[in-house]
């Protein structure tokens, strides 16, 4: 989820503890500031740290002058070739390519696991927004493609775009089967996004700043990789005692608007409530129910309703046409 959505989720969490209240009535913020930290800590952490200090065993960096689909793909067979045979994960790292302050040159990468090839092409020039430059789509349609020498498995989307910023990450691990499992950013989501890490913050906090603290941190931190849980890549629940991230619910992608957004209106809604029911006279009274019909079902049913009529049309109109992905192939409708 956005960092938002993580960051009020863990202030909500801190809400239902009475002492964080009880606290801020008394002009002492500090659990509610706790939660929110601890709430946004592990992006922080992955985004802001980790990622810079992640070791890469192939490092593609194309040329802007003189792009070569080709070039990116035979790396990418090669780091999974060189999985099964040297026993061991390797780290693909392709990088983006900057055409100037503020446009980037846009190219897909699918891993097809039918045809047992990874195929590279050339998109568009995008700005910073990710909005294509007029006239600068790939009109030689240049795709690079290489025959995979093993089989792999996939755990994320088939195709990523490489555009912005900084390329994604990916690490080829070798089974016993003889084939290769990909993962997408393994440098993500990984030890900083466990209970552990949850539980050494919490007795860290018990000793600065008492039991109420370490509740309060383990609750923020815990709320962050329970709503990550819900999306495809998953958490590595328990490191160091397990080593590999558990696979996601598949409800949703953390760039949602709809739950981000939901996300954020239910935990205003339950920060409001945790607070009104500790005023000792309130000027207006009403139950949680009343709050729940008024303050969520009604305006989220209305949403929902101007929703379903603006995009009827368009949902009809993209059920009735073929589906396919980024490389114009038609794919299976779920």
């Amino acid at each position: 989820m956005k960092g938002i959505s993580h960051f009020i989720s863990g202030v909500t969490a801190a809400s239902f503890c009475p002492w964080s209240v009880q606290a801020a009535m008394e002009g002492n913020p500090l659990y509610f500031v706790l939660g929110g930290i601890f709430g946004v800590l592990p992006d922080t952490l992955d985004f802001k740290f980790y990622r810079f200090f992640y070791h890469h065993d192939i490092y593609v960096e194309p040329d802007a002058n003189n792009l070569d689909p080709q070039r990116i793909a035979e790396e990418a067979a090669r780091a999974v070739e060189m999985a099964v045979k040297e026993k061991r994960t390797v780290r693909l790292k392709l990088c983006t390519i900057r055409m100037g302050a503020d446009f980037w040159r846009q190219y897909s990468i699918k891993f097809d696991t039918e045809k047992q090839e990874v195929l590279v092409r050339v998109g568009a020039v995008v700005n910073t927004g990710q909005v294509p430059v007029p006239g600068s789509e790939n009109k030689e349609q240049k795709v690079g493609r290489a025959k995979l020498a093993y089989p792999i498995v996939q755990t994320y989307d088939a195709v990523t775009k490489v555009d912005i910023f900084d390329g994604p990450t990916f690490a080829m691990q070798p089974d016993e089967q003889g084939r290769v499992v990909l993962h997408f950013l393994p440098w993500h989501r990984s030890w900083t996004h466990s209970f552990t890490l949850g539980a050494a913050f919490a007795a860290l906090g018990w000793l600065i700043w008492g039991w109420q603290a370490a509740v309060v941190i383990m609750a923020g931190l815990s709320v962050h990789v329970l709503e990550d849980q819900m999306g495809l890549m998953g958490s590595n629940l328990f490191f160091p005692i397990t080593k590999r991230r558990f696979h996601g619910l598949h409800l949703m992608r953390a760039g949602d608007s709809v739950p981000n957004f939901g996300v954020v209106w239910t935990c205003c809604l339950l920060i409001f409530w945790n607070l009104y029911r500790h005023l000792p006279s309130p000027t207006f009274k009403f139950n949680f129910l009343q709050l729940v019909l008024y303050g969520a079902v009604i305006p989220l049913g209305a949403y929902w309703l101007a929703h379903y009529l603006l995009t009827r049309g368009r949902r009809d109109e993209a059920a009735a046409a073929p589906v396919q992905d980024e490389f114009d192939e038609p794919v299976a409708a779920s």
